[in-house]
């Protein structure tokens, strides 16, 4: 058995807490609006993305792709982030369930052969700050989510165009998968027209206007040698 990949996650109060990541999942097609959802399935569908069977989608991940880094090895010029949201379960009650920014970094080329595929082509590059969900749900829809590529913005949205992290929790349970250790992206939001996905770099914000806190995450995109043979 491999060690389990490890997390640790600086909180307001200044505790920290450390998670043995045993499940991660990636949430697709997740809008609350899932009329806007279906219009997207078909823009994808003439770029030659196959279509999820039902949405909102949820793809299993390979837990060691839950990393905290500050830089993503990629295999050619065609990956991207997508900006989210991601749950950490860290004990048995959603009292244990802690909120954080996330950036789900897909292959372009593989995510046309199989969605599920590009999820496990890269990793999912988590913030290092941390906040517990009880203390944020009675704001949730307040709170946004922003990503820059290169530094520009190409997403700008809030959590109100997201479903709810209780969805995904009623999810895991209904899956027995609210347990410890289990990581949940909650899928992204629109990118803007116009702006290169196609970066160097990548960065994500959480940003709570109410508490007036900040989660960040952000990385370097290195392309690995050419392959040979």
């Amino acid at each position: 058995m491999t060690d389990a990949t490890t997390l640790t996650f600086a909180l307001p109060d200044g505790s920290t807490r450390t998670v043995e990541v045993h499940a991660l999942l990636n949430a697709g097609y997740a809008g609350r609006n899932q009329e806007e959802v279906a219009a997207h399935i078909a823009e994808l569908a003439e770029l030659g993305v196959p279509a999820p069977t039902t949405t909102p989608a949820l793809y299993p991940v390979s837990p060691y792709l839950a990393q905290q880094t500050s830089s993503v090895a990629v295999q050619h010029g065609r990956t991207s982030g997508e900006a989210e949201w991601a749950l950490i379960v860290t004990g048995d009650t959603r009292d244990d369930v802690l909120l954080t920014v996330a950036c789900d970094h897909t292959d372009r080329e593989l995510e046309v052969h199989g969605v599920a595929w590009s999820k496990n082509a890269s990793p999912d590059v988590l913030g290092e700050t941390a906040w517990k969900l009880t203390e944020v749900a009675d704001h949730l829809d307040r709170i946004t989510l922003r990503a820059w590529a290169d530094d520009v913005l190409i997403q700008d949205a809030s959590l109100a165009d997201l479903l709810t992290p209780d969805h995904w929790l009623d999810a895991l349970a209904e899956r027995d998968l609210f347990r410890a250790g289990t990581v949940l992206l909650s899928g992204t939001v629109q990118m803007a027209p116009g702006v290169e996905q196609f970066a160097s770099s990548w960065r994500v914000e959480l940003h709570d206007p109410v508490l007036d806190r900040r989660s960040t995450c952000g990385y370097t995109v290195e392309r690995m040698p050419s392959p040979i043979g």
